[in-house]
């Protein structure tokens, strides 16, 4: 239970991950980095999107939507 914490703690906030993935942008943009780092910068920010549209997607599934008669209904 405590390494599903540490694992949880350890992965970025959604506004830290799109920060991170800007950064990444621009040093994918810098004409000096190697090609091998441009595959790992890459990857980094592959994985950086899937966490992002698992989180966007997570609040979707949890957000209510009020219909037109004021009753409450999961937001899909």
């Amino acid at each position: 239970m405590a390494e599903e914490l540490k694992e949880k703690k350890e992965e970025p906030g959604l506004e830290e991950a799109f920060e991170k993935i800007e950064g990444l942008l621009e040093k994918l943009g810098d004409r000096d980095v190697s090609l091998e780092d441009s595959f790992r910068y890459y990857q980094e920010g592959m994985e950086l999107l899937k966490l992002c549209n698992a989180r966007i997607d997570h609040v979707e599934k949890q957000m209510l939507q009020i219909d037109e008669e004021g009753q409450i209904h999961e937001f899909f």
